[in-house]
């Protein structure tokens, strides 16, 4: 396929790109507002219509860069996110970014086979994900997972909880 043919079939929004700088850690562009636009609405849990501040994300993202330290995770490590649309899917991201690690996302609708595929080719050291998906990840090697609602019993396993109740200030550079 000739890559006019591919652009073709690459939708792109009629309003102005949106310049990032190369230069800028994901969570540094996030929040180089934050005195300004700390207190209004960042995210919105539709489930629970649970509201998050900028303030609230970017502490929690901070919680959860230091619950990734006290993993190991550190800079140039992978932690891959197995998650629908959800708080913890942007904690995790922002969270990796504060630590320097790389963040891969997974499709919850990928099969165990595919997801264990991208496991292994990003060779990802800990993985995100709902207990529902357990049967998909259970047999991932050298993996640890976490799980962002109830977590199944395995010595290589735990809750979000544990990530996100870390001290923000524990987090080395």
């Amino acid at each position: 396929m000739t890559i006019q043919k591919i652009e073709e079939f690459i939708f792109k929004s009629k309003l102005p790109d949106i310049y990032i700088p190369k230069h800028l850690p994901l969570h540094s562009y996030c929040f180089e507002n934050l005195s300004e636009y700390g207190s209004r609405p960042c995210l919105i849990d539709a489930p629970t219509g649970e509201i998050y501040t900028y303030y609230d994300v970017e502490l929690a993202s901070r919680r959860v860069a230091s619950g990734l330290n006290k993993l190991g995770i550190g800079q140039g490590d992978v932690i891959m996110v197995l998650l629908p649309n959800c708080p913890e899917f942007v904690f995790s991201f922002l969270g990796a970014s504060f630590r320097g690690a790389v963040m891969t996302a997974a499709n919850p609708f990928f099969t165990s086979a595919e997801i264990a595929k991208q496991a292994k080719a990003s060779n990802a050291k800990l993985l995100v994900t709902q207990g529902c998906y357990y049967d998909k990840v259970k047999d991932l090697e050298n993996v640890k997972l976490v799980f962002v609602d109830s977590s199944p019993e395995g010595e290589n396993h735990m809750h979000f909880r544990e990530l996100a109740q870390a001290d923000e200030n524990e987090i080395e550079e």
